[in-house]
Parts: structure tokens; sequence; C-alpha cells
């Protein structure tokens, strides 16, 4: 299948707000500040601020698909989630200064997030295939969002049945995992869907497929954590970019946009991901 052939043939299948308290550890005010006197949430005409969150821009043609980082993130094998303390105000004009300065502490493979080879070869993040080493022309281009099966793990009878044509270079795999908004929910789920040992060396083998997105923390089955990660990996050609947000993303062919952090000496980074039509 040719270039022309196959851009036909992707376009043809195109078709809790937090609330903060001004009194809270991240929010800290000045002392005996009356919290319904503050003017920092209102307008000058007294009209309540409400800040933009969208998922969807220009009338359907921009998806934000990177999750929010919320409290109830889930986390790799925690039943708590994020927590209230991965980000806090550090510097506050409520105390006297001139500006307000947040930190803030994640795990590098936090909600959305991309792998680097290092992350299961530790010959490799000896020699430094870190996220900064990788390849934005593989991060950045057309994608297919496909839904595979829902009652299954993706194996190589899946990755068969899909029927992904030669020349498709990345493919987000909607699965279960939306449907179940797993995401959205605090406690880590080890029953969700990824790909098998058997469906990771598949498509490895038979697609051209280099970066590979899917809709929970990690790309790989729970029970097939390694093996499927060193399949992947190996090649340190195919990048895995995990935790996506594919709700509401009707299925086909989309101009895919990641960037990671420039983390050096870091086997993963939080990644913000959009699909423009």
């Amino acid at each position: 299948m040719n270039s022309l052939s196959l851009f036909a043939f992707l376009c043809a299948i195109s078709a809790h707000s937090i609330a903060v308290s001004a009194n809270s550890a991240a929010y800290p005010s000045i002392p005996g500040a009356d919290a319904d006197d503050e003017c920092s949430l209102r307008g000058g005409g007294g009209d309540a601020l409400v800040p933009p969150r969208r998922e969807v821009y220009d009338d359907g043609r921009i998806f934000d698909i990177s999750h929010r980082y919320v409290p109830e993130m889930p986390v790799w094998e925690s039943t708590e989630g994020l927590g209230e303390d991965f980000l806090w105000l550090a510097i506050s004009m409520k105390n006297g200064s001139r500006a307000n300065s947040s930190k803030f502490t994640l795990g590098a493979h936090t909600g959305t997030h991309v792998d680097a080879p290092g992350h299961f070869y530790d010959n490799y993040y000896d020699a430094g295939f870190d996220v900064d080493s990788l390849d934005l022309t593989v991060l950045n281009g057309l994608a297919l969002v496909i839904d595979a099966p829902r009652d299954k793990n993706i194996t190589a009878e899946v990755m068969k049945s899909l029927n992904i044509p030669k020349g498709v270079r990345r493919v987000l795999f909607r699965t279960l995992n939306t449907d179940r908004r797993l995401m959205f929910k605090k406690e880590f789920d080890t029953s969700y869907v990824g790909f098998k040992e058997d469906g990771a060396k598949w498509l490895v083998q038979n697609t051209d497929i280099k970066l590979v997105g899917i809709d929970y923390l990690s790309a790989a089955a729970y029970d097939h954590s390694v093996q499927s990660h060193l399949a992947f990996l190996e090649s340190r050609e195919i990048i895995l970019v995990e935790g996506l947000k594919l709700d509401d993303v009707p299925a086909g062919a989309y101009s895919l946009s990641c960037l990671p952090l420039r983390l050096v000496h870091s086997e993963a980074s939080p990644i913000r991901c959009i699909l423009t039509r």
C-alpha cells in the first residue's frame, strides 16, 4: 500500500472540577482573612470567575487526550491515588509574596505518560536512552484511533483481527479501560486491558507501528507486564504512550501531537497529547 492509498484508507475510516479551599495546605491564606471577602475568586463587577476546562476545541477539530492531574488520579499499584499532597502552593500572595509559585511531586509514570527504552532495559538506561532521546517524528504525525475487542486483552489473535494495514505507524488502542473509566478511579485496577506478550511480539514482527498508545497506565497486561514491555522496547524503535484519555473520540485518522518533558536520565515523562482532525 503506497502512502497515498494509506492516507485514503485512514481518512475513509475517520469519520470534577476541584474546589480548592483558601485555607488548605495547598492554598495557604493570610491569618485572619475572611474567605468570603476574597476578591481573587471574583471579577471586578462581582461576577464569579470560572476558568474554562475543555476536552474538545474548535467545534470538534481538536481533542485533548491527556488526563488532568488531580488527587483522585490512579497510581500504579496504589489504592490511594495521587493524593492531595502532590501539588502545593509553596509561595503565596496571600502570605505577602509578590506572586504565587507552586511545587509538585510526581512519579515519571504518572497519568498520561511516555516510556523510553530504559524503562525495562538497564543497559539502555545506562547508555542514555531516556525520554530526551525519543524521536519527535514518531511522537507527532498521522495516527489511527481504533476500538479493540472489549472482552479480552490484546493478543496476537486480536492484533490479526484488527487488520491494521502496512504503513500505519501510530495506533491508539481504545479498550474496555475507557468504557470502565479506569483512569477516573482512584484505586489501581489489575484487571485493566493491555497487551499480552504474544500480542506485543505480533505487533513488532508484523506491522509498521512505531507508536503504541493505550488507555490505562500500562500498555502491557498486568500479568505480562515485564514480558510485553521487553517485546515492545527491545528494538528501541517503538514508543509507548500510556494513560490516554480516549473518551468520546470518534475512531479514525487524526494528526497526533505528543510532547514529553525533556527529562535527561529519566525512562519516562508526563506527556501532553492532542488529536487534530
